[in-house]
């Protein structure tokens, strides 16, 4: 990789890189030096002029990401050694097996790797830049990721159309290597669903409720299922194969809806005891009063600013308070936030606000977080993004 520059931090503002935290904020630069533009390899050097390590430039709050430390510099092979690393770790948690075959690859700063999303669909590897750094690199990323998988590898789709800067010259969406049809049919603990990167969300299907659309499962038989805030249905399908008695998906997106059923149909489920309904999940939820055994609330992100976090705190309390109002006596609820500006602790504060406003008796099973393929390096905790509990009502 060429090196277009040098970054050079204030003296006793390299602490965090030194502790492999791979965000430099601009506050912390004293001076760059060379020809330098968005997206270039940089090397960052102590006030002292000490090789701190490479990243990727960015014009921003968060100046450089963290791609090497200490005096190693990236060499032609970097994207094939840091993809085979990924993969090494999800073979070890099982990733890809015979029940599952569509899985995160690449989790950005997890994988030493900020700015990079990789998703794997059974052959199809869908790529996500989160910086420009990634976005000037996706055709060494593609190549890697033939050199990794080689005969195996059907398409490498390239989706950042919506993740970059409206400054970069990103045009359009499409493929760096092959063609893939599209739906294109994953399984998931043995379920089976479409998923379509190119029109869908994402990257095309939520993979990192994996593990808790499993343990769902395991509360869904015999019960009536509410699932909020649907998507492809995701929730309601592994709710159907476990048996529940009756499961109601709910999505503002009519066009959510159609995928969601779409995806019980692929499943062959009887329909009789599945029912989909397009309308706002507040709107929905206002008059079911003790309706639903078991309820999932699993909206979007409500915040992806701190300038917004008190309004998503808001918005999570009355979701959840509404949510605990109106289930059964002795329901179970299924609730989280994606929103990485709401950490742990403040979502977990707001449930118990939500309680309180309810007014009933409501005790945590579990802490959910997000799956084994989405790891949390120890030195960036902010990569610990998905946060959920399991609530018993009584």
């Amino acid at each position: 990789m060429d090196i277009s520059g040098k970054v050079t931090l204030k003296k006793g503002r390299s602490y965090s890189i030194e502790r492999f935290h791979p965000w430099i904020f601009s506050g912390a630069i004293q001076k760059t030096d060379g020809d330098i533009h968005d997206g270039d390899w940089v090397d960052v050097l102590q006030h002292n002029g000490k090789l701190l390590g490479t990243g990727h430039f960015q014009e921003g709050s968060i100046t450089v990401r963290m791609l090497t430390f200490g005096e190693s510099r990236p060499g032609p092979d970097f994207y094939t050694q840091k993809l085979t690393a990924a993969l090494s770790l999800r073979r070890a948690a099982h990733l890809p097996g015979e029940s599952t075959n569509c899985f995160r690859w690449i989790h950005a700063e997890g994988d030493g790797l900020p700015g990079l999303i990789v998703d794997w669909y059974d052959g199809a590897a869908v790529v996500q830049a989160h910086s420009h750094g990634m976005h000037a690199n996706r055709e060494q990323i593609a190549l890697a990721i033939k050199n990794v998988w080689g005969e195996n590898l059907k398409s490498v789709y390239y989706k950042s159309q919506a993740t970059l800067s409206r400054t970069r010259d990103v045009h359009s969406d499409g493929y760096l290597y092959g063609l893939s049809g599209v739906p294109h049919v994953v399984r998931e603990n043995q379920n089976k669903f479409f998923v379509d990167w190119e029109e869908g969300q994402k990257t095309g299907f939520f993979l990192d409720q994996r593990e808790n659309r499993r343990l769902l499962g395991h509360y869904a038989k015999g019960k009536k299922v509410l699932n909020t805030f649907c998507y492809t249905g995701g929730f309601s399908v592994y709710a159907i194969a476990e048996g529940a008695e009756i499961v109601h998906s709910v999505d503002s997106s009519e066009k959510a809806i159609t995928l969601a059923r779409k995806n019980i149909e692929l499943n062959m489920f009887d329909e009789s005891n599945h029912k989909c309904f397009t309308s706002d999940t507040f709107d929905f939820i206002k008059d079911k009063q003790d309706q639903y055994d078991v309820i999932v609330l699993d909206p979007p992100a409500f915040a992806k600013k701190r300038d917004s976090r008190h309004q998503a705190v808001k918005g999570y309390q009355r979701l959840n308070a509404e949510a605990i109002r109106i289930i059964r006596p002795g329901g179970i609820i299924f609730t989280f936030s994606c929103s990485q500006v709401v950490d742990q602790q403040l979502f977990y504060d707001t449930v118990v606000s939500a309680s309180i406003q309810a007014q009933r008796n409501v005790k945590v099973l579990q802490h959910l977080s997000q799956p084994a393929d989405h790891p949390v390096s120890m030195f960036h905790p902010e990569g610990e993004y998905l946060k959920g509990l399991i609530l018993y009502v009584e």
